[in-house]
This record gives C-alpha cells, sequence and structure tokens, in this order.
C-alpha cells in the first residue's frame, strides 16, 4: 500500500494561483503539476472558504523543491507551446 502524499502549505497556495491565470482549468494546471484534478480542486475550496486556516498541515522541503520545478516546467512547456504557435503562423503568412 502507497503512503499518502504531503503537500507544503506554499505548493498548495502556489497550484490554486495557477488556476486564477485566465484561460486555464483547473483540471490542466494539476495534470501539469502532478496531482489529481479533484484534490486541486478541494484545495482550492479550502482556500476560498477560509484563507486564513487553509493549508496548516506540514509538507516536506523535497515536496516544495519538487513543486517549485513543475511550476518551472509547466511555465517553460506554456512558453515552448506559444513560441511554436507563434513560429508556424508567420511560417503560414509569408508563404
Amino acid at each position: 500500500m502507497s503512503k499518502r502524499k504531503k503537500y507544503s502549505p506554499e505548493f498548495k497556495r502556489e497550484a490554486i494561483a495557477l488556476t486564477r491565470q485566465p484561460g486555464v482549468s483547473c483540471r490542466q494546471i494539476a495534470l501539469e503539476i502532478g496531482i489529481n484534478p479533484n484534490q486541486l480542486s478541494r484545495w482550492r475550496r479550502e482556500a476560498d472558504a477560509d484563507t486564513d486556516k487553509a493549508f496548516k498541515g506540514s509538507g516536506l522541503p523535497r515536496d516544495e523543491e519538487v513543486a517549485l520545478l513543475k511550476r518551472e516546467l509547466a511555465r517553460v512547456k506554456k512558453e515552448r507551446d506559444f513560441l511554436r504557435e507563434a513560429a508556424m503562423f508567420f511560417a503560414k503568412e509569408s508563404s
């Protein structure tokens, strides 16, 4: 049986912040950072209900580093996809 993963409050807050960006879904962000979409939705509801008391649990420093790297990877992938689409657009326009 696998152990339940614990995420730091910072990881949860930053994951929720990513869901508040325009044009992205909660599911999309959850899959990009490697968590269950239902879990991210639950974190968001908890944060909306009571921001002062939300996420008082303890996460491991390793989890924070992994979360930071996953967020950075997600950002870089979005930038890459945007640049790829822009290159394709300009290639079509110039031909």
